[in-house]
């Protein structure tokens, strides 16, 4: 009989565990969508193309393979990775920190999933630096921290957080290079900069 109520308890901790995990995947892709089309209306709005940086396909194999995006493309997308990419009108192999474009050509920028990656707060401050260089607002998407997910993605250096035009930036653990753990970076002074939240 005890056997039977431990698989109980554990059967209900794993069925609370996916509800909540599927609830937190349900708002992150919420909010995502969300940032998406107001950086869509902003763009069209003054006129300007929309940058998507970091790729709809991500760098697994898996959405390349069913062809399953995680957000729209932009007139322009950006990643390192090719595969990310694959199949973009307009796409820029690039990093996020050395943008190609001349300051102020895009309308809004929208940074999916990205700044996580990032090996440092400093690399991602230069990343949301060089974004608003090219772009009149900049629209973020993040895991959360009550995602799994969030924590246990191999190559998630950093979690970001947004507080209206402030966007925080908490190292994951130790840097390669000393770099400050916490950071914090606000939206530049320039006429109709501004993040989305």
């Amino acid at each position: 009989m005890s056997l039977i109520v431990a698989l109980l308890i554990v059967a209900g901790v794993v069925v609370a565990l996916g509800a909540w995990q599927f609830f937190v995947w349900i708002v992150e892709t919420r909010d995502k969508d969300r940032k998406f089309r107001a950086a869509r209306a902003q763009a069209d709005a003054r006129g300007k193309p929309l940058l998507v940086a970091g790729g709809p396909y991500g760098g697994r194999g898996f959405r390349n393979l069913v062809r399953l995006p995680a957000h729209p493309n932009g007139d322009a997308c950006l990643d390192i990775n090719p595969r990310a990419i694959a199949g973009c009108p307009n796409a820029v192999l690039a990093d996020v920190t050395r943008i190609p474009f001349a300051d102020g050509v895009f309308g809004a920028a929208f940074a999916s999933h990205l700044l996580e990656h990032l090996p440092n707060t400093r690399a991602a401050e230069t990343a949301l630096a060089e974004l608003h260089r090219v772009a009149d607002s900049v629209y973020i998407a993040y895991p959360y921290r009550q995602s799994l997910g969030g924590w246990i993605t191999r190559g998630h250096h950093l979690w970001v957080r947004q507080k209206g035009d402030t966007v925080l930036l908490t190292q994951r653990g130790q840097s390669a290079d000393g770099a400050d753990r916490h950071r914090s970076f606000k939206v530049p002074a320039r006429k109709g900069a501004g993040i989305g939240g």
